[in-house]
């Protein structure tokens, strides 16, 4: 996707609360014609019990599974460097081969494929967990999940429907927990972005993970401006990168004023770009202050 600068967010500040991509996004918003204001929110923290990780790989080896989900290329390389322990990348990655693979986008497929494993199954966009079910219930035929053993590579917190959905298709699950999501060890960006917002610095916020708005509110709440803050960002524009992103928003309390057509952060801040000047106006007018 190709932009011109000056162009888009025509100098608006625009907050991002990216942390493996925060140069990347930073750029987009610059290449966009935004001021980025990038405050990294989220730290990968490998578990420091990798227990449910070996267990699933002996279990893998003895046949127990029939199909196993990966939901992140993050949690695939680490759960083969977990599995290490036990055997190489060539054996797990032969192990995979015995049984069902399902991606849920594009990142675990790409982490496969680096151990030489192609997905069975894959997930269409925005690869939501209501996306995979839908795409298994398509292949039911192919794909029968009765009395199918399941393992669900797990992404940072639990995901609760998708393991009741698989469960009510005849399924039993077993979840794999490989890392978890914390706050970052220094706060002090997202400290200062929180100010920033309630401040009235910022006018767009970009939301590419849903674990992103709880660590900014929970960041507030430790500052004692979470009540300030939401009031502030329902003046700014708010915009989700997809539905789970979206879903996580409005669970929060707050509005989601834009949601990116395809869930890529190039196409979300084109988007912001694109439609942020009009929407702030529109708030404006909504809120009677202009006359």
């Amino acid at each position: 996707m190709s932009s011109t600068a000056g162009a888009g967010f025509n100098g608006l500040r625009v907050l991002a609360l990216e942390s493996r991509r925060a140069q990347e996004i930073s750029k987009l918003i610059v290449n966009n014609g935004g001021r980025p204001l990038v405050a990294p929110s989220v730290r990968e923290l490998p578990l420091e019990s990798n227990t449910d990780a070996l267990d699933f790989a002996r279990a893998l080896e003895e046949g127990s599974f029939d199909v196993v989900v990966f939901t992140t290329g993050v949690g695939v390389r680490l759960l083969t460097r977990i599995v290490e322990r036990l055997y190489p990348a060539e054996t797990f990655a032969e192990l995979l081969r015995r049984v069902t693979v399902v991606a849920r986008g594009p990142k675990p497929i790409a982490a496969l494929r680096e151990i030489g494993v192609t997905a069975s199954l894959t997930v269409p966009e925005p690869n939501t967990w209501r996306d995979l079910l839908a795409v298994l219930d398509d292949r039911h035929s192919e794909f029968p999940l009765q009395e199918k053993r399941i393992a669900v590579q797990e992404y940072g917190v639990r995901n609760p429907e998708l393991v009741t959905g698989l469960e009510q298709r005849g399924a039993s699950v077993t979840c794999v927990p490989v890392y978890e999501w914390t706050l970052p060890e220094d706060t002090r960006p997202l400290q200062e972005a929180v100010l920033a917002v309630v401040d009235g610095e910022v006018q767009v916020v970009l939301i590419t993970s849903s674990v992103q708005v709880r660590h900014l509110l929970e960041v507030a709440e430790n500052m004692e401006k979470a009540g300030a803050l939401r009031e502030a960002l329902a003046d700014r524009i708010v915009a989700s990168i997809g539905p789970l992103a979206s879903e996580e928003i409005r669970q929060q309390g707050l509005n989601v004023d834009l949601e990116s057509a395809r869930p890529r952060m190039g196409f979300l801040v084109q988007e912001a770009a694109q439609r942020s000047g009009q929407l702030l106006m529109q708030k404006l007018v909504d809120h009677r202050r202009v006359p």
